[in-house]
């Protein structure tokens, strides 16, 4: 006979493999979202979103003074 103890650690041994798994799951979700989130970054301020809409022609000289002193303000 084994005893008690294959009854105790036997009856355990899916929370071990539920960990596992889960374990697993949040890392490949971590490895995704920190991938992505290169692409988008939403710590820009303000400032350097119209720095960057200015950079690329969306906005004129005019029109990004204005905005700029706005926002400084």
């Amino acid at each position: 006979m084994h005893g008690g103890a294959d009854i105790i650690f036997g009856g355990f041994m899916w929370l071990f493999w539920l960990l596992v798994i889960a374990a697993i799951i949040v890392v490949i979700m971590s490895a995704i979202n920190s991938s992505s989130g290169n692409n988008n970054r939403d710590e820009d301020s303000p400032l350097e979103i119209l720095k960057k809409r200015y950079a690329l022609g969306e906005i004129d000289e005019e029109e990004y003074t204005r905005l700029r002193k706005q926002i400084e303000n």
